[in-house]
């Protein structure tokens, strides 16, 4: 079975938090690698999300390694949309 990788980006203008990984990130842009494998046995092309993953920090530090992390979908577009929110509102 072959997996589909998608290579994305997510821009965050303030710092956030995420359940899996402890303290704040700061604001920029991360990576985002999501996987999926095609479903079998259907009459049409489908997918199933089998790993969404965050590479973190956005700029690492000086002799710092750069970390990836398994983030919830629905967490990361629930943070993207309060970011895009305060934003908004100049918070």
């Amino acid at each position: 079975m072959s997996t589909r990788t998608t290579l994305t980006s997510v821009t965050f203008t303030r710092p956030f938090t995420l359940s899996a990984v402890e303290g704040v990130q700061p604001a920029g842009t991360y990576r985002v690698v999501t996987e999926e494998e095609p479903l079998e046995g259907l009459s049409f092309g489908a997918y199933l999300r089998t790993a969404t993953m965050l590479y973190l920090p956005a700029a690492p530090a000086p002799g710092q390694t750069r970390q990836v992390v398994p983030v919830d979908p629905d967490e990361l577009s629930a943070l993207l949309a309060a970011d895009k929110d305060e934003a908004a509102l100049g918070m």
